[in-house]
């Protein structure tokens, strides 16, 4: 079983017990968080998805830490001008593990809805228009043409 979440502004692809470095949280280290924005459920094979979220649906999670991550060069340079500029940065992200997907309520998608009518009948119900004949447009022979 696996989710499609957004948590902090990103989609992720979330299954139980991953470990997913996210945009730093403001939960303490330890505590539990539950994100209510799922996406797309996959429960064995039958998709349900949401429009845009799935209702009842959530995604609990364990924050393990608060860390940055690796630095980011940043340099800029202009050619032929004396011009260049190195800075870095380093972004605050938070750990967490995924614990559990809850899947109640939505509805199911990817499902082709069934008539009762079948196609030979929908075809004799409905007129067809009849074909337009090709106008064919030759010129005249004439003096000029020839």
């Amino acid at each position: 079983m696996y989710a499609i979440v957004e948590i902090a502004g990103q989609q992720f692809k979330v299954s139980k017990d991953l470990k997913v470095y996210v945009h730093r949280l403001t939960n303490e280290e330890g505590s539990k968080v539950s994100f209510d924005k799922v996406l797309l459920l996959d429960d064995n094979g039958s998709i349900t998805l949401g429009a845009p979220a799935i209702e009842g649906a959530s995604v609990e999670a364990k924050v393990l830490q608060h860390l940055k991550g690796d630095k980011v060069i940043v340099f800029k340079k202009k050619r032929r001008k004396g011009f260049k500029k190195r800075n870095g940065h380093r972004q605050y992200l938070t750990q967490i593990v995924i614990e559990g997907i809850s899947a109640t309520g939505g509805k199911k998608a990817a499902k082709a809805e069934k008539t009762t009518e079948p196609k030979a009948e929908k075809a004799a119900a409905e007129p067809k228009a009849p074909k337009a004949k090709k106008a064919t447009t030759e010129a005249p022979a004439t003096e000029e043409n020839n």
